[in-house]
């Protein structure tokens, strides 16, 4: 009976401790090497781009560790992925000292933005079927990215599909897991991944003292704030809403301004609700039980917490892994939410078109006047809804009236 009871709680650890862990190593894995060509185009030396990654690592894992621990849901945070994109742009332009500024007056107005409550009230009014054809757009090109990988290695890529194709007849929640201990332990046999340049040391954090200027504000932490909003947290909050957790937006935003307010100072720009790495943890896999879901969120945040401390050492074991397996295994990792939202986006008939073009405008990764396929798809998305079933107050919940 104990023994019974010792396996069954093993069990509903080891869940979520793989969810966590995935999360973080999509997360690493696939956009790890933008933070570090934004800091080459910046000039910034190998001791600051440590400070970054410490800074921004800590501010991750110390917003995903409280917010989870106190909501009791899967709040998974991260970096803004399209918020480094637009800081290799714009850090060749400014110095370290306004980029540093930037950071900091983003992150405050993203406090002042919670602390309003005016970002939860329009999440809450977004149609359940628009939501879920955003999110399947959104991960869509991850999911098209395992078979384009193909070309890359087809003996890794096509042995990693048959691994996950076996284990999924045995165990749903566990073939990604299997699938990654089998392609590392194959990557090594074939000698595909370089360690030699990874050390194990503690990370010297450094501060910088900000440069409030015009440009500052208006060239970069105006657009910074805009392009993470939309392309952050929107997603972000709809992916939970998706699987059914119903935390408020307002102390997300508060507590992920203030970590990015405080850890600016050291390098790090906006922290920010995942949007991607948080399917992972907020689907069935991550446990059965929707209340257990939340300690996939502390397993990912204290693996940044791990990264934190040792800087870019730990990434690099991320980085040191080929890039053909990375998408290949975030791509296996997200099948299950792609394709729950694309069952959950045509359940409705009335509404399936709206959400079918929700879908495909999102997939199609629309980037114009600066803003990501994210905003676009959910624009054109509502835009669509209210052409075709416009009501007298049509959103005054968060279930669109017939």
């Amino acid at each position: 009976m104990e023994a019974s009871s010792f396996s069954s709680r093993t069990a509903g650890l080891l869940a979520p401790l793989v969810a966590g862990l995935m999360a973080a190593l999509v997360n690493f894995g696939g956009t790890f090497v933008i933070i570090v060509g934004a800091a080459e185009v910046a000039g910034l030396d190998a001791a600051h781009l440590a400070s970054w990654v410490w800074a921004v690592s800590l501010g991750i894992g110390i917003s995903g560790v409280a917010l989870s621990l106190r909501t009791r849901e899967p709040i998974v945070t991260a970096w803004s992925t399209p918020g480094v994109a637009f800081l290799a742009m714009a850090l060749p332009q400014i110095s370290y000292g306004e980029a540093v500024a930037a950071y900091l007056l983003s992150g405050l107005g993203f406090v002042v933005l919670g602390l309003s409550g005016a970002f939860e009230r329009l999440v809450s009014r977004i149609p359940k079927g628009i939501a879920s054809g955003l999110l399947a757009g959104i991960l869509f090109q991850f999911g098209v990215g395992v078979f384009q990988t193909i070309q890359l290695d087809p003996v890794l890529v096509g042995g990693l599909l048959l691994t996950f194709a076996l284990l999924r007849r045995h165990t749903a929640r566990y073939a990604v897991f299997g699938v990654l201990v089998a392609g590392v332990g194959v990557l090594l046999l074939r000698g595909q991944v370089d360690l030699a340049g990874v050390h194990l040391s503690a990370t010297r954090p450094i501060f910088t003292r900000p440069e409030f200027t015009t440009t500052s504000l208006f060239s970069v932490a105006l657009p910074l704030f805009v392009i993470t909003l939309t392309g952050q947290y929107m997603p972000g909050m709809l992916i939970l809403r998706n699987d059914g957790f119903r935390t408020s937006a307002n102390p997300i935003l508060i507590l992920t301004g203030l970590c990015s307010a405080v850890m600016a100072c050291f390098g790090s720009h906006p922290i920010n609700i995942a949007a991607i790495s948080a399917a992972i943890c907020t689907g069935p896999e991550a446990h059965e039980d929707a209340r257990q879901r939340y300690k996939a969120a502390v397993f990912s945040g204290c693996i940044y917490f791990a990264v934190g401390v040792f800087g870019v050492t730990l990434a690099a074991l991320f980085m040191a892994l080929p890039k053909a397996f990375t998408v290949t295994l975030a791509g296996l990792a997200l099948i299950s939410a792609i394709g729950g939202s694309l069952a959950n986006a045509l359940a409705d008939p009335e509404r399936r078109e709206t959400s079918l073009v929700t879908f495909l405008a999102t997939a199609a990764n629309i980037q114009f006047l600066g803003l990501g396929g994210a905003l676009w798809g959910l624009a054109i998305g509502l835009g669509f809804h209210l052409a075709v079933h416009f009501r007298p107050r049509l959103f005054t919940n968060s279930t669109p009236t017939t």
